[in-house]
């Protein structure tokens, strides 16, 4: 699982996850990419569960780039705690991510294997997607 080996502060707040993805949201390793159309943050596990169903479909062939990292704490309270008393303990650690990110890249593989690889990882994320396809600039 992704985290942080270490962090400058142990809890953050929310913040808010308004407007576009200023960075990130071009296909710069491989030949494919998996681009978030909707704000959300993705976990740690959710992360690893794309991984793993973009593995299993191209059968370990051809290179993988995971683009983003979770990197914001998530705190929560223990069950049945009354209100006050401080914020919750770290609980898991997710990646903010805002329209236009790329999530994922792939290549070593034809463009049907990826397409299909990335819509079995898009099963397992809370957020919109689309496919890019390196050089192709769609309006």
């Amino acid at each position: 699982m992704l985290s942080p080996k270490r962090t400058k502060y142990r809890k953050v707040q929310k913040g808010n996850n308004r407007g576009m993805a200023q960075r990130g949201s071009d296909v710069s390793f491989g030949d494919f990419g998996m681009q978030a159309i909707s704000p959300g943050r993705l976990t740690a596990r959710q992360i690893e569960a794309a991984r793993m169903a973009i593995t299993r479909h191209v059968k370990r062939v051809g290179k993988l780039w995971i683009r983003i990292f979770p990197d914001r704490p998530v705190t929560k309270k223990p069950l049945e705690v009354r209100m006050g008393g401080g914020k919750g303990g770290v609980e898991l650690w997710a990646a903010v991510i805002q329209p236009g990110r790329v999530l994922y890249e792939i290549s070593g593989v034809d463009e049907k294997t990826a397409r299909e690889a990335f819509r079995l990882a898009g099963h397992k994320l809370p957020v919109d997607y689309k496919f890019l396809v390196r050089g192709v600039v769609v309006q």
